[in-house]
Formats: C-alpha cells, sequence, structure tokens
C-alpha cells in the first residue's frame, strides 16, 4: 500500500448473504453424500435408497434461519477490522442455532425420510464452508487494498494527542482500509513534524476545501475539542459540499475509547475507565517467558547460523566479528548493544559526513549503498542476520523479541517531546515499524507506530508481528 496510489473506494457490492445462502445449500448436499453413499458412520441397509427431496424444506428453514441470525448479530454491515475470531464464533452460533431449529422440527413433526446425523454433517460442513469463505474474502480483499482499490483517502483535522492517536492506528493497522494523506492543524507550526512520506503536513483549519479536492480526500476525520463545536460544524459543512464523508472523534475518545467500560443502571449508561494494556508485573513476566522460550526452541538453528555468520566475517578480513554500541533502553538508560559487524573498522567517525552528504534525518537515518559497508556486510543486512546478535541482549533482559528499536544517545538528544514516548517500554529486536516498511519509513511515522504498539500491546499482537516479521526478512522489505 505503501508505494501504491489509492483510489476511491468502490461501492460495497455485499454478495455474502447470497454466497452464505450457496455455501449453506452445499453443505446438505455434501452432508447427503457423507451419510447416504459413503455412509461414513451409520451404514443403512441399502445404498442410495433415500430421495434428497424430502430434505428441501428443511434446507430452505435452514438457509432462511441462517440469514435471519446472521442479519440480526450485524455480520453482514460492513465493519473494519472485525477481529476474524468474532466472525468465527457469530458464524457458529448462526449454524448451531439453525441447527437446533431444524431438528426441533424434524421432533414435532415426525417426517418418515429424516437423519439426524445427516443433520450433524451439515452443521460441521456449513462451519467449514462459511469460515473458509470469510477467509477467501479477507484475502481478497487485501489484494484489493495492495493494489489501492477500496482504500479511504483520509485527512485528520486538528494533529494534538487524539489527532496523533487517529493516525498512528490507521498507519498500524493498513488492513483497515484508510490511506491518512495528511493533517491540517493551525498550531502545526509547533507540532514538531516533518514532511516526508504519507503523513504530511497540510497546513492550517482554513485549508480545508482546498485539500478535500487537491489531495482527493475520501474522508475527514476531526479530531478537535467540543469547546469549538462551532467551528466543527462549519467543517462538517465544508467537507459535506465538496463529497466527503465526516467522522467526528468527541471529547471522550480523550480518554481512548479501547479503555472505556459501559455499565447500564436500568437503562442509564454509566462509563467507566478500564486499566490500559502495559508492560509491567504479569504481563511483563508473561512476555519475557515467552522471549525465552522462543529462544530455547531455535537454540539449535540461532547456534548453527551464528557459527556461519562469524566464519564468513572472519574469513573476509581482519576486524572484530561483533560489533557493540551505545543505545537507549526503557526509560532513557544506557545498554551496550550487540550486532555482527557488517562494515569496516572505525565506521562510525564517517558517520556525521555520510548524513549530511545523503540529506538523512539525523534521529533515523539509512543510508542507501552505504560506502562503509562491507561485502559479506551487505548481505547481512539485507538478510537482517546482521542483527541476530541482539538475542545476547534479549538475554540479558535489556531487550525483547518485539518491541521499538533502540535509538543512539545523539539520536534521543534531537528528539521531540512527543518522540520520547516510544521509550516508555523495553526495546524489541522487531516491531510495528519494521513490518510496516522498515527502512522506508519515516521517523515520525516510526514514533507513530511504536507509541500505537506501546498503547494497545498484548501477546496477540507481539505474536502477529513475529508471524509478519518473517515474510518481511525473506523478501528484504525496505533493508538497506
Amino acid at each position: 500500500m505503501d508505494n501504491t496510489t489509492p483510489t476511491r473506494p468502490l461501492p460495497p457490492a455485499n454478495w455474502m448473504p447470497w454466497i452464505d445462502a450457496g455455501l449453506a445449500v452445499l453443505a446438505f448436499a455434501l452432508a447427503y453424500v457423507a451419510r447416504y453413499q459413503l455412509q461414513i458412520i451409520r451404514p443403512v441397509l441399502e445404498i442410495n435408497t433415500t430421495p434428497f427431496d424430502p430434505y428441501w424444506p428443511y434446507v430452505l428453514v435452514y438457509v432462511v434461519s441462517l440469514s435471519v441470525f446472521y442479519r440480526g448479530a450485524g455480520l453482514y454491515r460492513p465493519v473494519r477490522g472485525r477481529p476474524y475470531l468474532d466472525e468465527f464464533y457469530t458464524l457458529l452460533n448462526g449454524v448451531t442455532n439453525a441447527t437446533l431449529l431444524v431438528m426441533a422440527l424434524s421432533f414435532i413433526f415426525q417426517p418418515l425420510v429424516f437423519s439426524r446425523l445427516m443433520m450433524l454433517y451439515a452443521a460441521a460442513i456449513s462451519v467449514l464452508l462459511l469460515a473458509g469463505a470469510r477467509v477467501v474474502q479477507r484475502m481478497v480483499q487485501a489484494n484489493q487494498r495492495s493494489k489501492g482499490i477500496g482504500i479511504q483517502r483520509v485527512l485528520v483535522v486538528g494533529a494534538q494527542e487524539v489527532g496523533q492517536a487517529v493516525l498512528r492506528t490507521m498507519l498500524a493497522r493498513k488492513e483497515l482500509g484508510y490511506f491518512p494523506v495528511g493533517f491540517l492543524d493551525d498550531a502545526h507550526d509547533d507540532l514538531g513534524w516533518q514532511s516526508r512520506g504519507q503523513v504530511r503536513d497540510l497546513g492550517g483549519l482554513d485549508r480545508l476545501a482546498d485539500v478535500i479536492r487537491s489531495e482527493n480526500v475520501d474522508l475527514i476525520v476531526i479530531t478537535l475539542r467540543w469547546a469549538h463545536h462551532d467551528r466543527i460544524l462549519q467543517m462538517v459543512e465544508t467537507a459535506q459540499r465538496a463529497g466527503a464523508q465526516v467522522r467526528i472523534v468527541p471529547d471522550l475518545f480523550q480518554l481512548n475509547l479501547r479503555h472505556v467500560q459501559i455499565d447500564t443502571l436500568d437503562g442509564i449508561p454509566l462509563m467507566g475507565v478500564g486499566p490500559k494494556a502495559s508492560l509491567h508485573g504479569a504481563s511483563r513476566l508473561v512476555k519475557r517467558a515467552i522471549d525465552l522460550a522462543l529462544i530455547a526452541l531455535a537454540s539449535p538453528l540461532i547456534a548453527l547460523v551464528f557459527g556461519l555468520v562469524a566464519l564468513a566475517i572472519r574469513l573476509e578480513g581482519k576486524g572484530a566479528i561483533f560489533y557493540s554500541q551505545k543505545r537507549v533502553g526503557e526509560g532513557g538508560k544506557l545498554f551496550d548493544f550487540y550486532k555482527f559487524r557488517s562494515m569496516i573498522p572505525d565506521a562510525d567517525k564517517y558517520r556525521a559526513a555520510l548524513v549530511i552528504q545523503h540529506n538523512q534525518d539525523p534521529r533515523h537515518p539509512k543510508i542507501v549503498d552505504d560506502p562503509r559497508v562491507t561485502r559479506v556486510g551487505r548481505w547481512l543486512r539485507k538478510t537482517s542476520l546482521d542483527e541476530l546478535p541482539n538475542l545476547i541482549n534479549v538475554l540479558r533482559g535489556e531487550m525483547s523479541l518485539v518491541g521499538p528499536r533502540p535509538p543512539t544517545p545523539d539520536e534521543v538528544e534531537l528528539y521531540e517531546s512527543w518522540h520520547r514516548q516510544r521509550l516508555q517500554t523495553i526495546p524489541g529486536m522487531t516491531g510495528l515499524w519494521q513490518v510496516s516498511g522498515r527502512s522506508d519509513v519515516p521517523f515520525d511515522e516510526m514514533c507513530l507506530l511504536d507509541i500505537y504498539y506501546i498503547e494497545n500491546w498484548s501477546i496477540r499482537l507481539d505474536a502477529q508481528i513475529l508471524m509478519m516479521t518473517v515474510p518481511r526478512v525473506l523478501f528484504r522489505q525496505g533493508a538497506y
């Protein structure tokens, strides 16, 4: 998506109700074959003597009840980012209810031809087919969005704390299909942003109409406080006249609704704030245990690769095999950061000059075709094997497998205050910005992704990042 120009979203053609209905009928047909022709579990006296026709009324009841239940559960409403497990639970619940209804009707009417075993076959096959259809649907949708089809171009109005939260969520969760083109804010000169990469500073609030036209904006997300309600209403009118959709983040979202708990008191809504995801106490111990367990499982392969890489560096010429550097960890604490040496000796002496020469951001410099990199080092960097000794830091408890990459002290000196939020957790070998483009991600966007990770940490998110890291490394995306 990063290198694709998004197009305006296509009108949503929801074919899933019809596909589900067809798959439900197919499930009955396959169940009939399994029960009466294959006779997998309970053989009948004569093969294929029972026709399918008596089952058609039950098929109709089954299909209609599935459709009614799924519509009532909101399965066919377009919801961005719906977890697959939630969708699967809805599918399973619907099949269970429809199956019980059909069996209840068979008990009431006592038909001459009805097999409860066939009904169980149909339920099991339905779950498999419907769940598989959702997997295919997600794959097709992901493929379309990777080509820029069905993506909404989003303009965020207001780039303070809430606006930044909106931006980092859109950057971190690209599967939602949002492409933030930039932001508007009257205080943009004081935000410390750089107009690089995807998210750009597009000026003050009075430029809304011009930016909607020039950037082909589909959706406006307004994150201003309600104290500016007159201005907000005016902007909503402006956006709608320009043909853009409008969404408003109310003041309540300053709390981050991911952590808001809603109860009712005889119909009166009661809202409270639950605990934020954090890496302290038991959560920290669980993350640490997972790190050590994964390293232990992979230790034979790690030892073999360590030996081969060390041999390759030694055969290329003189110099140390390992390279260590002071890095800034959690809470600003310094530690020795280990890598395989991929550059010539004393390479750090030339760093400042190369950063200026290649016009790089000194807070996150990534130099293409760096002349300091050795022949073996270039291969190590492309495959990310130069970072394998980071495992030493993980074993020492200075790093984790997943987390923000640790910066150097001189990079931290150039940070704006909001950039320092990425130092609030233990750093890692891989993280959201690596699986979102690595060196191709500008510094400000990298910080947004790291802050999103800190605010939304979970074991599931760590597992997702680790799984996404493998193809990124294999296909060398964003590696210099």
